[in-house]
């Protein structure tokens, strides 16, 4: 029973600390809503010991809290893989201006006179 108040404790102060970055505006909204909904979640299941044990004995976990465990990984791949695909998109955007940087003062330069 200890690492279901352990979880919900975890999922609580999670979601504090998620609402708190926002509030200071360290952590853009699009990104919380990732974090808050993983975090109500994981408060939703960490309070119902009963749906965890049944996820378990459906899935042949021999350890139900192994679930919340599964789960916190799954998310974590999922965001992960969202922020990489972000990143991904980020990059191209900074080669591209850099690109167009490169040609606009390329423009600007007489010809010869490139140093």
């Amino acid at each position: 029973m200890a690492i279901y108040v352990l979880s919900v404790s975890l999922a609580f102060a999670f979601l504090l600390i998620v609402l708190e970055l926002v509030r200071r505006q360290k952590l853009k909204e699009q990104y919380s809503l990732l974090w808050i909904l993983f975090s109500v979640t994981l408060l939703i299941i960490s309070f119902n010991v009963s749906f965890i044990e049944w996820i378990a004995d459906k899935l042949g976990v021999k350890y139900a809290p192994a679930i919340l465990f599964l789960f916190g990984l799954l998310f974590s791949f999922a965001l992960i893989l969202h922020l990489t695909i972000v990143i991904t998109r980020l990059t191209s955007q900074v080669l591209r201006l850099a690109q167009e940087v490169t040609i606009l003062k390329e423009r600007e330069v007489p010809h010869g006179q490139n140093d």
